[in-house]
């Protein structure tokens, strides 16, 4: 485990690596992503066995929700690049005739990323694209629980790069701790509301900007006028994927009352198709991924118990086994509002079922809530989506289908208010590591302010109060 006099040395010399590459041209970044696409490509069986390893996830699911994504991630940053770096005419009004303007971004400099277990890999390496791209020095500290792909991370960072360039810590909270009393210059943290603020405030003792990716109860609405078969497909595939440890998993799902009982018949079918194809049950799938340990196995078992003993009924699933972290999808219905299922991110694969009357009375009970990280509404109705965006503040918004917005390489992806601050992917990934500085050029000699400047004058006077009409 790295100690204070390390870090600060190795901190050190990624600040002054940080100062060497800040000019980097688009060819050398390009070659850095490439380099990384071709590590990842070669070593893609290493990934899904420690994927494996660390949360049962099978070689398909890995290939879908982190592999691809990276790759993904790095192709669209290859193609885009020399767009992203080219400096930014603005116009130039009229009071500033004879000058010039544009913005250009620059690297921050020094970036650290804290990454969580459930994309182990998808979420440090994907950040880790947006930095090189905007041509930071980075240290990753990936998560603890997830020990296999830490390892392996390291390998990553150790076989394409020097320390001063991107650095790996593992370890747990200690790691964390020693990492953020350091005066990065850029946070980039994806983990939960609690320890986000702890970020936040250590950040605050070096003015250090941060982007918080965190999560909340993203919740579905289940229109009457939607096709509720296509929509039960999609919310089990996004709620039951990597075991509901999704932070755009679907947390709570409001249904119309006139088509609830259809809904959740669909959505039971959809289940078992997925899940249990041949009648063998959810533990006999190699489909279905595991809980990341014993801590939040119990954790969501006390949940689901919580949530019985205070009337809710459990609709669908509810099998679990301690010895090998299984927990299958569970629906419920009638859950008090006070219990931690409707109060809590449930992180795993629980799904609360509620229904609704008037779409006023969804939104309500939304709006009551820590504004999500995602939205998901079902409805083929427009104006009905009309009012869900204008009258509902959440990190992103989809209709007619539940995460995919994660993956779209155009979009920005990040929460607001409780859901985290700052955006991530593509563009918007480059931009959180990149300071847009803005540049003014003036001729020599000339300068349309010259005429506002003092002694003022009547016949100054006179121009001020003319150009404060003007404007």
């Amino acid at each position: 485990m790295i100690n204070t006099i390390e870090s600060k040395a190795t901190f050190a010399a990624q600040k002054q690596k940080s100062l060497e590459i800040r000019d980097s041209s688009v060819l050398q970044r390009v070659a850095k992503l490439k380099t990384l696409q071709g590590w990842i490509t070669e070593n893609a069986d290493d990934i899904r066995k420690a994927l494996y390893a660390d949360l049962g996830k099978s070689a398909s699911e890995a290939d879908i929700s982190e592999l691809s994504m990276v790759k993904g991630e790095i192709s669209h940053a290859i193609s885009n690049l020399s767009s992203w770096m080219a400096p930014k005419k603005v116009k130039t009004p009229m009071h500033m005739l004879g000058s010039s303007a544009y913005v250009i971004p620059e690297p921050k400099g020094c970036a650290l990323i804290i990454s969580p277990w459930n994309y182990p890999f998808n979420l440090c390496i994907g950040p880790l694209v947006s930095a090189l791209a905007a041509g930071c020095t980075v240290w990753l500290k990936p998560s603890e629980m997830a020990p296999h792909t830490a390892a392996l991370i390291r390998r990553l960072a150790q076989e394409l790069y020097e320390p001063d360039e991107v650095t790996v810590s593992e370890g747990g909270v200690e790691v964390s701790e020693l990492l953020l009393s350091l005066p990065f210059d850029h946070i980039f943290f994806t983990g939960s509301p609690a320890i986000g603020k702890v970020v936040m405030k250590a950040a605050s003792n070096h003015l250090t900007s941060v982007t918080l990716e965190l999560g909340g109860k993203s919740p579905v609405i289940i229109d009457k006028d939607c096709d509720l078969k296509d929509a039960a497909k999609k919310v089990a595939w996004a709620k039951f994927l990597n075991c509901g440890q999704t932070c755009v998993a679907p947390d709570y799902v409001l249904v119309q009352e006139s088509v609830y009982e259809e809904f959740k018949a669909y959505l039971q079918e959809s289940l078992e198709a997925m899940g249990n194809p041949k009648g063998k049950g959810i533990h006999k799938s190699s489909d279905y991924s595991r809980i990341i340990n014993g801590r939040h196995w119990n954790r969501l078992k006390k949940l689901l118990e919580e949530a019985i003993a205070s009337g809710a009924k459990v609709i669908y699933g509810g099998e679990i086994d301690e010895a090998k972290n299984l927990f299958s999808p569970t629906l419920i219905q009638g859950a008090d509002e006070s219990t931690g299922v409707m109060t809590e991110e449930i992180f795993g694969p629980i799904l609360p079922l509620q229904a609704y009357t008037l779409l006023d009375e969804a939104l309500a009970i939304i709006n009551s809530r820590e504004k999500p990280l995602a939205l998901y509404l079902f409805s083929t109705e427009e104006y009905i989506q009309e009012q869900v965006a204008a009258k509902t503040s959440s990190g992103g918004l989809c209709f007619n289908d539940c995460a995919v917005h994660f993956a779209h390489p155009s979009l920005p992806f990040g929460g607001v208010g409780q859901s985290g601050m700052g955006k991530a992917h593509g563009q918007y990934g480059f931009f959180a590591f990149s300071n847009e500085k803005a540049v003014f050029k003036q001729r020599p000699g000339f300068s349309p302010t010259k005429t506002f400047y003092p002694p003022y004058t009547m016949k100054t006077k006179k121009l001020i109060k003319y150009f404060m009409k003007w404007v």
